[in-house]
């Protein structure tokens, strides 16, 4: 375990990213009714000019210290959103719910069906779908970090209503159900076997599959949300789709890994990239004129926004995205052996002052949204 000084130095180090970029301006348009809104949140939508009929729905979640604005302004959704005419869905914290403005993922109150923040993200996602006669069964859910986390939590709680899901920097469903479990969740330590997690899953909901897909994203070097709750993602996803521990192993670029586990149809139902030297945020491809580059939006030269809206099939055949042949290299997948002890130490963003260690410590937690 890292000392904590390392830990107050990071904290130091982090400060003041959230705020070294101006707002943008945003594309959205409030969302103000959508039934009961038990969890209190907010919600944005994005709905381009040449949305069809029966198009599909993407709804993105943003992390700590984001806006949705500014989750799309980095990201670049809403850009592809005009290109190939799917609608957006932006569900936002409040500050009186989160003062970091994190979603609520480990609070068992606000990841149950029917209840909470869960509820009212479904309760949005109805009330757009029924305003623009979106295509029920093309409705896909997005996040990062903490929006990460919470999209494990409606795929898992509302699995009939997505077809897909893509966790960027989160954790799984169920892991935690208090504050001092996220803290060592995410830190790596004390995730629940495979089993355990897909079990959770299935007593979320009276759904029996099928189950939606799910494309999973984490930087090599992420310090906040340890890169073993990827692999747990994995295992929790697997068993619930019925397929083989092996999958097929992909060279990326160069230099990034991406794993593939398909059904015996050779379909792919999880699709796992690994960012090399990536720390904690959405990885964008800097060089392109998709998203900008900020605070948790790290140019790794890859566009997950790109590559998500590929194995969702919202892009055109050879548009967009193509990662040339000879660019990609596959060989049979390799076993993780990152020690469970080289987990490492959150770096926590914003608010360290000179107050103490203990104040440190709290800041910490409040930043991740484990304390209010």
């Amino acid at each position: 375990m890292r000392s904590i000084s390392d830990t107050i130095a990071r904290l130091k180090s982090g400060r003041g990213l959230a705020g070294a970029h101006p707002p943008p301006v945003s594309r959205l348009s409030r969302l103000t009714d959508f039934g009961a809104n038990p969890g209190a949140l907010g919600a944005h939508v994005y709905v381009p000019a040449n949305l069809a009929r029966n198009a599909p729905l993407v709804v993105a979640l943003h992390g700590c210290t984001q806006t949705a604005a500014g989750y799309d302004h980095g990201s670049g959704w809403s850009q592809l959103a005009d290109r190939h005419g799917f609608a957006l869905l932006f569900p936002e914290q409040q500050r009186p719910n989160n003062p970091n403005l994190c979603f609520n993922w480990f609070a068992p109150q606000h990841v149950t069906r029917g209840s909470g923040e869960a509820a009212s993200i479904a309760g949005m996602v109805d009330a757009v779908v029924q305003g623009h006669g979106l295509d029920r069964t093309r409705i896909h859910i997005t996040g990062l970090s903490a929006g990460g986390a919470m999209t494990a939590a409606m795929l898992a709680t509302y699995p009939e209503m997505f077809a897909g899901g893509a966790i960027i920097a989160g954790l799984p469903f169920g892991c935690a159900g208090s504050v001092s479990e996220a803290f060592e969740r995410m830190r790596g330590q004390g995730l629940p076997s495979e089993r355990g997690l897909e079990a959770t899953v299935r007593r979320a909901s009276r759904h029996d599959g099928p189950w939606p897909t799910l494309s999973l994203w984490h930087g090599t070097a992420d310090a906040t949300v340890a890169p073993a709750n990827m692999d747990a993602l994995v295992g929790q996803w697997r068993g619930l789709h019925g397929l083989a521990r092996e999958s097929s192993e992909h060279n990326v670029l160069g230099r990034h890994r991406q794993r593939v586990w398909r059904d015996a149809a050779g379909t792919a139902r999880i699709e796992a990239y690994e960012i090399t030297g990536m720390g904690h945020g959405t990885p964008l491809d800097g060089a392109d004129d998709l998203g900008a580059p900020g605070a948790f939006m790290l140019d790794a030269g890859i566009s997950s926004t790109r590559h998500i809206a590929r194995f969702w099939q919202l892009t055109t055949p050879g548009t967009e995205l193509s990662v040339p042949a000879e660019d990609r290299s596959e060989r049979p997948a390799a076993r993780s052996t990152r020690p469970a002890d080289e987990a490492p130490v959150p770096a926590w963003q914003g608010g360290a002052s000179a107050a103490g260690v203990g104040k440190v410590i709290e800041d910490a937690l409040r930043a991740a949204g484990l304390m209010r």
